[in-house]
């Protein structure tokens, strides 16, 4: 993977006026962005998709480099820079990092992961590596302006409508929310703890949380008698690296053995979740985990079944 890095500044006016500039058109996108089932209102979709992008874009343009062209990919590490020297609290740095999947022949594909930890890829059908790069910047853009809008932060307020509604969804009881050991009362206790945040900022941790889930190992830590609030403690200090993959991997490695074929379904299953997801400009970090999880067992079994024939 590479970052890409520009030193380039930003008018001082820009990023207050960008945001409130865009909010609107981030708004219509994010209306839109989940596709439809039918071709013609998955066309329609995408079209409206891409004006909301366009649109801001656009106005970000109009309001930190004036009315010419704009380079997204510069646009972007600026913006995670300002935020930074604004006082965001970003652990790993303000470095935007972009990912191209090795191709010979469009179209291409590229992923972008912003400081936090949330990822976006190209939405479009790009005939070059560099238009991939490009269109996965502008997704990742109007998502980084359109979280600067107040409803988008972690505040008291979020967390109380946050954990109502999961409450009301598993429909639980309001005594869960005070309990530490239920999956709601851990729920609020991760939200409390990423207070001031917002929802980009919060994601590298809750894709863990994802995982974990899907993986099996929360379970597993229940039956160990863990206490969700020990695993959320735990967990928050964790980054989501080459070691967490591998320890999940090797859970599928297991998997395989009781049940022949169980990873290459998945993945396959985890492929197609993905490029749906990314074609209709949605969060990708956690399918993108999922898929290399299950690549990295895939690649393990093949190797294994070549030793044994």
């Amino acid at each position: 993977m590479r970052g890409h890095h520009t030193g380039a500044k930003v008018k001082s006016q820009s990023s207050a006026e960008a945001v409130a500039n865009s909010n609107q058109a981030a708004s219509s996108a994010a209306a839109h962005s989940d596709g439809a089932n039918s071709k013609s209102n998955d066309f329609k979709t995408k079209a409206v998709l891409k004006e909301a992008v366009d649109a801001v874009v656009t106005s970000f343009a109009k309001h930190t480099h004036g009315y010419g062209r704009v380079n997204v990919v510069e646009a972007l590490q600026e913006f995670w820079q300002m935020k930074q020297a604004r006082g965001a609290d970003l652990k790993n740095g303000a470095l935007v990092i972009y990912e191209s999947v090795p191709s010979s022949s469009p179209p291409y594909v590229c992923y972008v992961t912003l400081p936090g930890g949330s990822c976006f890829g190209s939405f479009q059908n790009c005939p070059t590596k560099a238009e991939a790069r490009r269109s996965a910047a502008k997704i990742a853009l109007m998502n980084s302006v359109f979280n600067e809008h107040p409803s988008r932060q972690i505040s008291d307020d979020f967390i109380e409508k946050a954990v109502a509604e999961a409450t009301a969804s598993f429909k639980g009881n309001g005594d869960e929310a005070d309990n530490p050991n239920t999956g709601i009362g851990a729920f609020r206790f991760m939200l409390e703890a990423n207070k001031g945040r917002t929802m980009l900022e919060f994601q590298e941790l809750m894709t863990v949380f994802q995982l974990l889930h899907w993986n099996g190992s929360l379970k597993a830590m229940r039956e160990r008698q863990c206490s969700r609030q020990e695993v959320v403690a735990h967990y928050s200090h964790r980054a989501l690296d080459d070691d967490m993959r591998s320890q999940m991997a090797l859970d599928w490695i297991a998997r395989e053995q009781e049940t022949p074929g169980i990873v290459s379904r998945e993945l396959n299953m985890g492929e197609r979740e993905l490029e749906a997801a990314r074609l209709a400009g949605r969060e990708l970090r956690f399918p993108k985990e999922k898929r290399e999880i299950l690549m990295l067992a895939c690649s393990q079994v093949a190797h294994a079944d070549a030793l044994s024939t």
